[in-house]
């Protein structure tokens, strides 16, 4: 099966690449009577205005609102999950949610989260470095002007082309996105993008996508009416013993992150069904429930004694150390309070150094290098931390050097991990055009590191 997106097509913008990104800068800037934005299609104009208001950043990058086991969690109750096999037939040569077809396809659901990201794997390693994964909130209100955002916004099909985004990084890529509604209440229940070069906006593209849209309500209305047939047709169940007993509406679980980068006290964040609690732990606490969050298999008492301590450290102290963690716990997150034989938690405790992994994992570069706060509590001389601590280091360092693009690996160089990396820095000096402004301080670096 041809891929219907192997061929360019004419695009004809209502101005230039370079107009756009003038007016943009001007309208970012504060001076929006800048005679060129009248020649900016007025749903981007419009946009523009609605991200400003919502005060995103035209330089900033996606928060990941979805851990890998929310994510799976999430997406496989999301009412879009049933149709991802009729998304890959109709917008994916031959279904393969890899094909070589030049453009990555990504499922979100009606707040602007992506759910699924697929298609080809170069484009999908590009985009990834911008943020564009499966987890990342791409609403107008985060990201600004994109196609996946903007209509969800609009609840209509939307083109962008790329410098009309409002978020600069995503210049690059054009994209078409429409959203998909429920058949009979009209609730809006997700979008279907597709991004790429200029072949992802144009017409046919934008007839595509919506016919995928249209298809995809057609099919849960169908799915959705023989449901009701097959209940109609089923026996009556008998009750016995007499009353019907009543049922007691699941409560919405807790979900639970450590704050642990460029800190030296850990932040507990807990949110549930009663809003959202925020606690300061001390060091040794957060050392512990770090700990307990990494070995999530549990930990016997020699071995955290070991692991916060060191060997031979902490004889008679952890105990004491435990029952107060437990009572801070008891306040702020009372599922969370760890058993013992062997200390283990009894709930879900993600971190933010374990988010940095998990962008690492799905190519967001520049999301995760903004993610990465400092190193792991780093006061802390834990013989646990220290270790988990430089392997978060290093996982972000290796994976920048094996993957990541030249303005990411660029912005690496700047931080307080990167600044004296002298790999780092020659690999971005190869990286970089031959003219760039950016080679003299780069050689100047490099040559005061070797002196």
């Amino acid at each position: 099966m041809p891929s219907p997106w192997s061929s360019r097509r004419e695009v004809s913008p209502e101005t230039s690449r370079l107009l756009i990104e003038r007016a943009h800068d001007e309208f970012v800037g504060g001076n929006d009577a800048d005679p060129r934005l009248r020649q900016v299609r007025g749903l981007v104009q419009d946009s523009w205005r609605r991200s400003l208001a919502h005060l995103v950043g035209p330089d900033g990058t996606p928060p990941l609102d979805l851990t890998s086991e929310e994510l799976e969690a999430y997406r496989s109750a999301h009412p879009l999950a049933g149709a991802i096999d009729m998304i890959r037939a109709l917008l994916l040569p031959g279904g393969d949610p890899e094909a070589d077809a030049g453009v990555v396809v990504a499922v979100g659901d009606a707040a602007g989260r992506l759910l699924w990201v697929e298609g080809d794997r170069r484009v999908r390693d590009l985009t990834g470095a911008m943020g564009f994964v499966a987890g990342a909130n791409w609403s107008e209100a985060v990201v600004g002007t994109s196609a996946p955002g903007t209509a969800v916004a609009l609840g209509r099909s939307v083109q962008i082309h790329g410098a009309e985004h409002f978020n600069r990084h995503v210049a690059p890529w054009s994209c078409t996105a429409a959203p998909v509604h429920d058949p009979e209440t009209r609730r809006l229940l997700g979008v279907i993008d597709v991004t790429g070069d200029a072949e992802a906006a144009t017409p046919q593209a934008q007839l595509l996508v919506d016919a995928t849209a249209r298809a995809i309500e057609g099919e849960l209305l169908v799915a959705r009416l023989r449901a009701r047939a097959a209940a109609t047709a089923a026996p009556i169940p008998v009750r016995r013993g007499g009353a019907r007993r009543a049922t007691r509406a699941p409560r919405a679980p807790e979900t639970a992150t450590l704050r642990v980068l460029g800190r030296d006290r850990g932040l507990l964040e807990v949110t549930g069904a009663g809003g959202e609690t925020i606690a300061e732990l001390s060091g040794r606490h957060a050392e512990i429930l770090l700990l307990l969050a990494i070995h999530r298999q549990g930990l016997s008492a020699d071995r955290l004694t070991e692991l916060v301590y060191g060997p031979g450290g902490g004889d008679g102290t952890l105990r004491p150390e435990m029952v107060r963690l437990r009572k801070v716990l008891e306040r702020t997150a009372p599922h969370l309070v760890p058993s013992s034989r062997p200390y283990r938690l009894q709930a879900e405790l993600d971190t933010d150094a374990h988010q940095v992994i998990s962008l690492l994992d799905r190519g967001a570069h520049r999301v995760a290098l903004s993610a990465y706060r400092g190193p792991v509590l780093p006061d802390s001389t834990a013989p646990g931390v220290e270790e988990f601590r430089e392997s978060v280091r290093q996982a972000l360092r290796e994976a920048l050097l094996t993957e990541a693009s030249v303005d990411v690996l660029l912005a690496y160089a700047d931080t307080a991990d990167g600044q004296d990396d002298a790999e780092v820095l020659r690999l971005a000096l190869e990286m970089l055009p031959a003219r760039s402004p950016r080679r003299a301080g780069l050689v100047a670096r490099l040559e005061k590191l070797e002196a």
